[in-house]
């Protein structure tokens, strides 16, 4: 089972690696997919209301056997509905999920709610409620954290947001922000320069680092699994996504969710292959989601 986990700034605890049910599933029957992971040890679930597919979650969930206790839901907010409040919508993503209680929620992007701040109360208040163990955000800035800071008698415990290196010039920010205030970093397209620009810049830098690491340790290591171990060495939750795969269809293949599962073993990368990663990524921005982050201070 996935093992490694990152500690949260209100005692809680969440697995550095987890399965997304965004992106390739969105829309769809996540149940097949979602039982192959859990299978092959990810404990760690990454989904959301927009995602459309809550329900279907849940059958994976009820389905694979494993107690509720040991497994990290994760849900996160859309829209809220005229009439209704976040209770409501929780309330149904815990009905859909079948559970009586979520992880982690957040909220899903700052810009499907005019009073972020009241939003974030409100969050606060489910937090206490016990409907959910921990509290945060993705898709901010470090303007939206500032406002929800503002009120804040809880502070957000993750931000989940775009990260890889094509990105990570442009999230210093933010990331710099998270970080004075403990607030964990969460990663979602973290295999963009081996999925959707493989012959970027980064790529020979990601070559380099992952033959020195094969021959390390005597087995294969993927440029993929490299910028699984470069996130992990900066503390950074990688959340996996189905379309991020060499291959669309073995991703969920459990030969390919082991590829995941095995970064968690690899060996560091050096200073000198971090710094390297770093130099070539910042050498031409991507980013494939919320676009407009890039037309704010991010």
């Amino acid at each position: 089972m996935s093992s490694r986990t990152i500690p949260l700034n209100d005692g809680n605890t969440i697995p550095w690696l987890a399965f997304g049910t965004g992106t390739a599933l969105y829309s769809k029957d996540a149940t097949k997919a979602t039982l192959a992971a859990i299978s092959a040890g990810f404990v760690h679930l990454d989904g959301a209301q927009m995602y459309g597919n809550e329900e279907t979650l849940g059958d994976a969930i009820v389905q694979s056997g494993v107690p509720r206790s040991s497994l990290f839901v994760t849900t996160k907010l859309a829209a809220v509905p005229d009439g209704r409040d976040v209770r409501f919508t929780l309330e149904e993503s815990l009905r859909k999920l079948k559970t009586d209680y979520v992880d982690l929620f957040l909220i899903h992007n700052p810009k499907q709610h005019p009073d972020l701040k009241g939003t974030w109360k409100q969050l606060e208040a489910l937090k206490e409620a016990g409907l959910t163990r921990s509290i945060g955000v993705s898709n901010f800035t470090v303007k939206h954290l500032e406002t929800i800071l503002e009120v804040a008698t809880i502070k957000p415990a993750a931000i989940q947001n775009e990260y890889h290196p094509y990105v990570a010039k442009a999230s210093k920010a933010v990331r710099a922000f998270a970080k004075e205030h403990n607030i964990v970093y969460v990663s979602y397209g973290g295999l963009t320069p081996v999925a959707r620009f493989p012959n970027g810049p980064v790529t020979p830098a990601l070559q380099r680092a992952a033959k020195r690491l094969t021959e390390q340790t005597g087995k294969q290591v993927t440029t993929g699994q490299v910028l699984q171990v470069w996130l992990r060495q900066q503390d950074i939750v990688a959340v996996r996504l189905s379309r991020y795969a060499p291959t669309a269809s073995t991703s969920n293949k459990p030969e390919r969710l082991q590829e995941y599962l095995d970064s968690q073993t690899i060996p560091d990368l050096t200073e000198e292959e971090l710094k390297d990663i770093e130099t070539e990524g910042a050498k031409v921005h991507h980013r494939v989601y919320m676009k407009w982050l890039d037309e704010e201070s991010s």
